[in-house]
């Protein structure tokens, strides 16, 4: 009888798998265009629902026909932008060559920083002088938690985001006028844009290697030991040192995981149009602007979710998507 291959079921690409740092998601590459606007936005995770709507996939089977798609809800209050960043390239990277803060920021924001004082700080007229010379240049804006009532917590989370449009002079005279203003989710993105959406996924705590890796449970001759959901085999004696590469217990989830190309479907202005009856299970209402994305997102309910333009899209879509039906019905008891 031929031997049964199958693939392993536990990736290595994402080792090692411990704890994220933070629940606001590092972005480490950004989209670059000539747009002038912030290149991402953060909200927060709210539900699951669907939608009908005609299919306007290119070559699609369904293609024309009205089909289901399932959509999160994310709850996006506006954005507070308080600082203005620059960096200059020093040693084959960079770093900050100054920073900008608004006059008046939000009393929130003492909460999660210690807010510097006026007299701390760069000009504006010192980062106009710099110019073409900034390397890249960012903004500091943080969420408004306090507006969103399915949240717990009112620490806002501050975050950098990169700004485009055109030239460096272009960028930071457009950046100039987002210092101190609250941005909407509507003036970053447009409908049909295809995201690239990161969070941290639900945290299972610490799990053995049967769960965590996918390894088989040991028959009945093998488990005379009475361990039968360890690993076979740590390795040699010698060298006396156990690899990385060996499924073990440890860790399993709470990891920033990011999802590429999730098209925006709808960008709403009331709450109240996707809420349903009774409210989100474990989130409740939603009372702001809110964005539906295709698909599922990784994250619990009510975790903090980044946003950015897609870095590698695969496919453009013309116009935004034609809805048919939004499902409002009642989520109690899912």
């Amino acid at each position: 009888m031929a031997k049964i291959h199958r693939p392993r079921r536990g990736s290595l690409a994402y080792s090692p798998r411990k704890r994220a740092k933070s629940e606001v998601p590092r972005i480490r590459s950004w989209l670059e265009e000539d747009k002038a606007r912030m290149a991402g936005f953060a909200g927060y995770k709210a539900g699951m629902t669907h939608v009908m709507m005609i299919d306007d996939r290119p070559r699609s089977l369904t293609e024309g026909m009205e089909i289901s798609v399932p959509v999160t809800v994310l709850e996006v209050p506006p954005m507070n932008v308080v600082a203005l960043r620059a960096y200059e390239n020093y040693n084959g990277g960079l770093r900050p060559a100054g920073e900008v803060w608004a006059e008046s920021l939000s009393p929130d924001l003492a909460r999660s920083m210690t807010v510097p004082k006026k007299t701390r700080g760069t000009a504006l007229d010192d980062l106009q002088a710099i110019g073409e010379d900034i390397a890249d240049l960012r903004v500091l804006a943080h969420t408004n938690p306090l507006l969103v009532t399915g949240i717990p917590k009112k620490v806002p989370e501050l975050m950098e985001m990169p700004v485009n449009g055109g030239s460096m002079m272009d960028k930071l005279k457009f950046a100039q006028s987002l210092l101190g203003q609250q941005v909407p989710v509507s003036s970053v993105f447009e409908l049909g844009d295809l995201l690239d959406v990161s969070a941290v996924t639900k945290g299972k705590g610490t799990q053995g290697p049967v769960r965590r890796w996918g390894i088989a449970i040991a028959k009945r001759k093998h488990a005379r030991t009475g361990k039968k959901r360890h690993v076979g085999n740590l390795g040699p004696w010698h060298p006396s040192h156990i690899s990385w590469r060996v499924p073990q217990l440890g860790q399993m989830g709470y990891h920033q995981r990011t999802e590429y190309n999730k098209r925006l479907m709808f960008i709403g202005t009331d709450g109240m149009e996707i809420t349903p009856e009774g409210g989100f299970p474990g989130y409740g209402i939603v009372r702001n602007q809110f964005v539906l994305i295709k698909g599922s997102l990784p994250g619990p309910i009510k975790r903090l979710v980044r946003m950015r333009h897609a870095i590698r899209p695969g496919m453009n879509f013309v116009k935004a998507p034609e809805f048919l039906y939004v499902s409002r019905e009642s989520k109690q008891g899912v």
